[in-house]
């Protein structure tokens, strides 16, 4: 069996976010930059913030477009699950989201049991050699 490399993850996962973003939120980010770190993987996405979070902003109802995100979120975040663990196909321990609205950014922090079978596992920054054995 053959395994992708660390970078065709990358690329599968931050593709897939971009698509779902796109789908579940009528928003494609602008740009999905995906890294893996040992056990941990780090999603960032660039003008992800939906025409309506920035509508209620420039009306000035920011509580009401940080509301509507917390609860984007919290609908979107299984899915973010479900997506990651399929592409890496293993277990993911955490998985947190933040946006700031006023930049669009969102950031995503996910943390992993153990690094995902890759080709090049060298190629992974930080990655443990422990976390390699198991």
């Amino acid at each position: 069996m053959s395994y992708p490399t660390i970078g065709q993850l990358e690329r599968e996962i931050a593709q897939r976010i971009s698509a779902l973003y796109s789908e579940q939120l009528g928003q494609r980010p602008v740009q999905v930059v995906c890294h893996f770190f040992d056990t941990e993987l780090v999603i960032s996405l660039e003008k992800a913030a939906t025409q309506v979070e920035v509508t209620l902003i420039s009306g000035g109802y920011e509580n009401l477009a940080e509301q509507v995100r917390l609860f984007l979120d919290k609908i979107i975040k299984p899915q973010l699950q479900d997506l990651i663990e399929e592409v890496i196909g293993k277990p993911i321990l955490d998985l947190m989201t933040n946006t700031n609205l006023a930049t669009g950014r969102t950031g995503i922090i996910v943390v992993l049991q153990q690094i995902p079978e890759v080709r090049n596992p060298e190629s992974i920054p930080k990655a443990n050699l422990k976390n390699l054995a198991e």
